[in-house]
């Protein structure tokens, strides 16, 4: 923002203050102006990750190889190209039919990519963890909570006597889990409205003139 001249700044600032208003609105109740920001927020979003996802994916892999003349294999981009037109069919009633073959191609790309991933980084990783001789009380929790939980989603028998009881030892790790990510979730937004408030006290009062 340095850059700019005063009169943009001064622009941008107020205009951020605006809108910081509009979405703070919302805590009264629904209204035109925190629908004018969201709508704004998610266009923004949306075209700048466009620019961002051309420019970081499709011109340095798709764009730069087509017109590259040492490039071999050129008829193979033709697949990715001709996947990544037919997923704007969705914006042609008529033709929306022809999306889905892009879609399935996506994911089922996408899910051979992550299982494996998945298994490597999270199950494994989390089996290998639990797999070892327990030397102190973390060790101890560790595996207890894994097997535990591992009880609680194990449907084969009736959750009664002793694995009944893990169940239930289960269930008191998996709602740790959930309100430990709560907790992170709520902290994250938290921080959000430290740094608009920030913003408000720091950047826009001084503006006006007014000291803070």
């Amino acid at each position: 923002m340095e850059a700019w001249p005063p009169l943009m700044q001064q622009i941008s600032l107020h205009a951020a203050a605006l809108l910081t208003f509009c979405i703070f609105s919302f805590l009264y109740k629904d209204n035109p102006f925190y629908k004018f920001a969201e709508y704004l927020v998610v266009g923004v979003s949306a075209g700048y990750y466009t620019v961002i996802f051309y420019n970081n994916y499709v011109k340095p892999n798709l764009v730069d190889h087509f017109l590259d003349p040492t490039y071999p294999n050129k008829i193979i981009l033709l697949i990715p190209t001709i996947l990544g037109f037919m997923l704007w069919t969705r914006m042609i009633p008529k033709y929306a039919w022809l999306s889905r073959y892009s879609l399935a191609a996506y994911l089922g790309a996408a899910a051979g990519l992550a299982i494996p991933r998945t298994m490597e980084t999270v199950i494994l990783k989390q089996l290998s963890s639990t797999m070892v001789a327990p030397v102190n009380v973390t060790d101890i929790v560790i595996i207890v909570g894994v097997l535990s939980t591992l009880i609680y989603f194990f449907f084969s028998k009736a959750h009664k006597g002793v694995l009944g009881a893990g169940a239930r030892v289960g269930i008191i790790f998996i709602m740790v889990s959930f309100g430990a990510t709560f907790g992170y979730t709520v902290m994250a937004r938290v921080s959000l409205l430290i740094g608009r408030m920030t913003f408000l006290i720091k950047d826009w009062l001084p503006a006006l003139g007014i000291p803070t």
